[in-house]
């Protein structure tokens, strides 16, 4: 043995205390993430008794139930620019969409953890959310999730529609995240269906404001109809969740494989990046298309276009997919500036065209 090859006691405990100290940090991480098991911030004042559902409905850190009002923020500021709604009544759809938001989140994430539970306990970063560790039984977590949905579902009387027209609204939403959770086992594209639960958003912050994005012809009103401009703020925002989730599963691409999860980032695994360009310049082209269709000014496309891609892209361009860390920061930095983007040039253009003129 060579003395390169030699190690005295304290050289091999130093390591160890090293590799101790990387695994603590990493451990740390971990529970700080989306669903972690923390108590820090706002979490500390809370009992230890009411933290395992706070974690359940994904509420510290607050992208869960961002990731489903953001839709719903960019339906209702785009249809009440196109119909030159009074800032009082924008007001009060954004506080109504708030509020099914927050029950309708905490309902989706308490149901797929209810589902996903087995799945959890294999996965590193999930084994410790409430289900998997003990924390909360299933029927507990049944219960919880039946009285979120419940006050969700309260919130359609709100809507200025007939109750039966709110729930068809409604229905594909409730349909897709009812079985949002299987798709995992059944789909290569589970973002794609996490996508099209979470662009519904854009529909019901429509109807909030009294647009109809499209008409069905079921209840005999019209012929059936969709509002272009809609549709293609719809598409975009499929794309931006597929992109920011499919960043996000990366986290997991290693235990995913053996638990056979399924993902994109599963599917493409070292190609992914090349996917989240192609699905980067399709979002770019939807939100063109959606601008041009509403005559949309410069903010719109400075500010909803420019800054949603530019923040995008730095984040495909920079996110190393082989770490999780990365993957977990570009995560939250990438989706709430690209969100933010799109909200805000969506309310500048309000602003601009309704708001401030008083229109």
């Amino acid at each position: 043995m060579t003395s390169t090859d030699t190690k005295s006691p304290n050289s091999v405990a130093s390591g160890n205390g090293i590799a101790g100290s990387i695994d603590a940090a990493h451990s740390n991480a971990l529970s700080q993430q989306y669903g972690g098991n923390h108590k820090t911030g706002w979490l500390a004042y809370l009992p230890d008794s009411w933290l395992p559902y706070v974690q359940l409905a994904r509420l510290s850190p607050p992208a869960g139930l961002f990731l489903i009002y953001f839709p719903h923020a960019f339906g209702l500021l785009h249809a009440a620019t196109l119909k030159r709604s009074s800032p009082d009544v924008v007001l009060g759809a954004a506080g109504l969409m708030f509020g099914a938001s927050f029950f309708f989140s905490n309902a989706v994430h308490i149901w797929n953890d209810l589902i996903d539970a087995r799945l959890d306990a294999l996965v590193e970063r999930t084994r410790n959310r409430p289900i998997p560790r003990g924390a909360v039984t299933t029927f507990a977590a049944t219960v919880f999730t039946v009285t979120q949905a419940t006050g969700a579902a309260v919130f359609l009387l709100y809507l200025p529609l007939e109750p039966l027209e709110a729930l068809l609204y409604a229905l594909p939403s409730i349909v897709g995240s009812i079985y949002y959770p299987w798709a995992k086992r059944h789909t290569d594209v589970p973002q794609l269906v996490l996508g099209f639960c979470l662009a519904w958003g854009i529909v019901m912050g429509s109807t909030a404001v009294g647009v109809r994005p499209f008409n069905t012809g079921l209840l005999g009103s019209a012929k059936p109809s969709v509002e272009s401009s809609t549709l293609c703020l719809f598409i975009a925002s499929i794309l931006w969740t597929m992109i920011y989730d499919t960043i996000y599963a990366h986290q997991d691409l290693k235990d995913d494989r053996k638990a056979g999860i399924k993902s994109l980032a599963v599917l493409y695994g070292d190609r992914t990046k090349s996917l989240l360009w192609q699905l980067l310049a399709l979002m770019l082209a939807m939100l063109i298309a959606c601008g041009t269709l509403s005559e949309m000014g410069i903010s719109y496309y400075v500010v909803t276009v420019g800054g949603s891609v530019t923040s995008l892209g730095l984040m495909i361009g920079m996110v190393e997919l082989k770490s999780s860390e990365s993957c977990w920061w570009w995560f939250g930095k990438g989706f709430w500036y690209a969100g933010g983007s799109i909200a805000g040039g969506l309310l500048a253009e309000y602003l601009l065209k309704v708001g401030i003129h008083g229109q």
